[in-house]
């Protein structure tokens, strides 16, 4: 039970391992995830380490299967997930594994250069089978051309005396444009180009990708052209192809190549066929293949801790351990020696050091997203307080009362209760949205902010910016007409002293008539902020409570008496008795209309802020004529004077009592010393056995003082200044702080009420038929704007400013948060961090 409110009690170990039994013994240490080991080579390069090798290897596997990772998701295969947890295989299944991974990677490198190959192949022919085609309409559309041309004469004669080249070729769609102008300029006009979109897209062997192309002919003349012309089909990476002048010729080479694609596809299937087998055998093993080899690479960084002993067969470990999990340790320990066969048993001994130990919180997954909130301000000191507990009353409680409404609190109580309901499921789909992890890893902490915002919407009789009618209203309004009580277009103003009120309270949280009224708001008003300040004044105390019985715990009695005492002093004086002063308010004005009692209306009713205020400033409150006093209890300004000169005298005590008690106490070690070593002078003359007992003795009292003079008395008293100085102003800022409760919960209420009057409340004012089709569109919009801005702005916006109230306000009386974090060595966080990373 003690682990629930401070850390849990750490000691360090000393973890002696024979060499065989190192392995398997650090392995069920990771299975258990409690122990943090020390780095006992901090001067040794990584790569002198002695287990450097194996980490290599490891590494070489992860590579292996991250390729075939690779491949497998490129082919859409699903990868086997049983959610089992295997354990790290022992070391000479190493061999088998590297093995297993090097015949896999060898197998599938194989297939993929075959398939580039085989692909880059089938590109070849069909874009020569393009080629061919789009050649063959090119020359009969010029063919045609000749012969209905009047000049076929000339054309033939032409040719006697010129011999025209072409060349063809492939090349992408978007070149063909500069390619055009290119071949136009440097050949000055003389070449001839034409050219023809490939419909289908082609894929590219080396990415995969789907890319369009074009064939093109070129027809020139002359040696110099052609020359010209390839280089420049060459720098634009278009691939020329052989084709045939003569017709029978291409039609001969089009027949080839539509055999050779023929048996192309059918060997490209083959080869497909086996590389889909190949993944499909690794990716029902793989997930496992993952943890094994990051199980067996984090055991070798660990053995990578540690020490070797002179005779080189024991491994030396340092460690961090929680003091309750000895024993489960020990049997683990046990259980390595067992599995590798070693006769030799570990030996784990405690050892004291002057270190802090590491800080580790027992959480299950109910505290853990609480222990989170803190953890992310600051590390809790060791055995420090862990505040934690608290919060789960009180962070829901202080939101709830900044988002009190009964509806919109449903609403978060339903989504939390539906995560926390379904979380096996949900959990195993391990999303790589943050947004929905954050959500989800806050589960229960929504779910009981909507339920305590529930309460506080019933409270305040708020649901959707309506109230709830429960057990009848205690207001009885008189002299109001029927067209009043029809059509409600005005508000009523409710005067508790007048006869409207039937004098029975409400049973429980707000009348519903005062959501009809037109002082509601100054009634909620007054309610709201004198209520933060209630609650705002006990939180506070109580975290000031804390620090007692952390100082008690670390039996800092200087703390208790210099610090805790004029603390709860002060705030108690003051301002904790601004809320008594409240309460006497509360019970003893009350509204009435009698002249008897008229000492005691609401109109004598002195102000709470005002006789504070007044308080500080030792004067007196000034009250009208027919009030008898302006004091709410006889011996009101002698008591406040007296609470007011105990608060000021706290001051000066919060300010000097610790530097001077802690200088006091040094003067007199010091003149303990003095005495000491005089007295060793005035014996030096006696035995040597009697002097070396003196020289002995003497040692614990110059290392203490060393100690104590380690931080100057001047950084006491400034620290001392700057605590004080924090804690007076904190008192006044903090509490004003706590005003945003009320603050919140005001703006919470009037953004409902704005919502319904403006968005929903239109749909019910059409009538017939028509209004039955608004009101369903006006619904969806409110309830898209009630879900998006109160529910998911509003409740973060409330969650921040809780989270504000506990971090400041709350953790500044007790808090220190300095220490740091239990990070043992663990499988499961390794596996977790690993997956976190592979999904980004």
């Amino acid at each position: 039970m003690g682990s629930l409110f401070r850390s849990a009690e750490m000691t360090l170990c000393q973890l002696f391992l024979q060499s065989e039994a190192a392995y398997a013994c650090v392995s069920e240490l990771g299975e258990l995830g409690l122990v943090q080991f020390r780095d006992l080579n901090p001067d040794v390069n990584v790569f002198q380490r002695k287990f450097v090798n194996e980490v290599r290897r490891c590494d070489e596997m992860e590579r292996k299967l991250r390729y075939l990772e690779k491949e497998i998701k490129k082919d859409e295969i699903p990868m086997l997930d049983t959610g089992e947890n295997p354990e790290a295989p022992q070391p000479r299944e190493m061999i088998d594994l590297e093995a297993t991974f090097e015949k896999l990677e060898n197998e599938l490198r194989e297939v993929n250069q075959n398939a580039e190959a085989l692909k880059r192949n089938f590109l070849e022919l069909t874009e020569l089978k393009q080629i061919l085609r789009k050649t063959q309409v090119f020359f009969d559309e010029d063919q045609i051309s000749n012969s209905n041309s009047n000049q076929e004469i000339q054309q033939t004669q032409l040719t006697q005396h010129f011999i025209f080249f072409f060349v063809a070729g492939v090349i992408l769609r978007e070149r063909i444009p500069a390619f055009e102008r290119m071949l136009w300029r440097a050949c000055r006009g003389n070449v001839f180009l034409r050219q023809a979109e490939i419909e289908t897209p082609l894929e590219d062997p080396s990415t995969g990708d789907q890319v369009y192309k074009s064939v093109f002919i070129i027809f020139f003349q002359g040696d110099q052209l052609k020359t010209r012309v390839k280089k420049i089909c060459e720098g634009f990476r278009a691939t020329l192809y052989p084709c045939p002048e003569a017709p029978a010729d291409r039609r001969e080479m089009a027949m080839g190549v539509m055999t050779r694609i023929e048996d192309l596809n059918t060997v490209l299937g083959q080869t497909q066929d086996h590389r889909h087998r190949v993944l499909v055998a690794a990716a029902k093993n793989i997930k496992n293949w993952f943890v094994k080899v990051r199980k067996i690479k984090a055991i070798y960084h660990t053995l990578n801790l540690f020490n070797l002993d002179v005779t080189q067969k024991c491994l030396i470990a340092e460690c961090w351990v929680p003091v309750l999990d000895l024993e489960n340790i020990q049997l683990a320990l046990r259980r390595g020696t067992e599995r590798s066969g070693s006769s030799v048993p570990p030996i784990l001994n405690r050892m004291d050091t002057p270190e802090d130990p590491p800080t580790y919180n027992h959480t299950n997954k109910f505290t853990t997203a609480f222990q989170a909130l803190y953890d992310s301000y600051g590390i809790a000191s060791y055995r420090e307080m862990n505040p934690t507990p608290y919060t789960i009353i009180t962070f829901p409680f202080l939101f709830a009362i900044m988002f009190g409404d009964f509806g919109h609190g449903t609403l978060m109580a339903l989504f939390g209760v539906w995560m926390v309901m379904n979380e096996k499921p949900l959990a195993a789909k391990k999303s790589d949205n943050e947004i929905w992890n954050i959500f989800f890893g806050g589960r229960y902490i929504i779910m009981l902010m909507g339920f305590f915002s529930m309460y506080t919407g019933l409270i305040y009789n708020d649901v959707f910016a309506k109230s709830l009618n429960i057990f009848g209203s205690s207001w009885k309004v008189t002299n109001v007409t029927k067209d009043y009580v029809l059509n409600m277009q005005t508000e009523h103003m409710l005067d508790p002293a007048s006869t409207d009120y039937v004098g029975y309270p409400y049973p429980f949280g707000l009348d519903p008539v005062w959501q009809l009224s037109k002082n509601k708001i100054i009634f909620l008003n007054s309610f709201k902020m004198k209520l933060s300040i209630i609650i705002g004044i006990t939180h506070m105390l109580f975290g000031v409570a804390i620090s007692y019985f952390k100082n008690m715990h670390f039996n800092n009695r200087l703390n208790i008496i210099c610090e805790f005492i004029p603390q709860v002093i002060f705030l108690s004086f003051l301002f904790f008795y601004m809320v008594i002063l409240m309460f006497i308010k509360w019970f003893k004005y009350f509204a009435s209309n009698d002249r008897t009692y008229i000492h005691l209306g609401t109109r004598c009713a002195p102000s709470i802020l005002i006789t504070f205020i007044n308080m500080v400033l030792n004067k007196e409150t000034p009250f009208e004529d027919i009030c008898i006093t302006s004091d709410m209890y006889p011996g009101q300004m002698v008591i406040q004077k007296i609470l007011l000169f105990c608060a000021f005298v706290c001051i000066p005590w919060m300010l000097l009592a610790k530097p001077l008690m802690i200088q006091r106490a040094r003067k007199a070690a010091s003149l303990h010393l003095v005495n000491h070593n005089q007295l060793h002078s005035a014996t030096e003359n006696g035995d040597a056995e009697q002097s070396i007992h003196n020289n002995t003795s003497q040692t614990p009292v110059a290392q203490g003082q060393d100690e104590m003079d380690e931080e100057p008395m001047s950084e006491i008293y400034i620290h001392q200044g700057i605590h004080t100085i924090e804690y007076v102003l904190g008192s006044i800022s903090h509490t004003a702080s706590y005003l945003r409760l009320w603050a919140l919960s005001l703006a919470h209420a009037q953004l409902s009420e704005v919502l319904w009057g403006m968005v929903l409340n239109k749909g019910l004012t059409v009538e017939g038929w028509a209004g039955g089709v608004a009101l369903y569109i006006i619904f969806a919009v409110w309830g898209a704007l009630t879900i998006s801005i109160l529910v998911l702005m509003e409740g973060l916006s409330a969650f921040l400013h809780t989270l504000r109230l506990h971090w400041v306000e709350f953790c500044s009386k007790f808090y220190s948060g300095a220490g740091y974090a239990f990070q043992p060595f663990s499988f499961e966080v390794i596996l977790d961090a690993a997956g976190q990373i592979k999904e980004e």
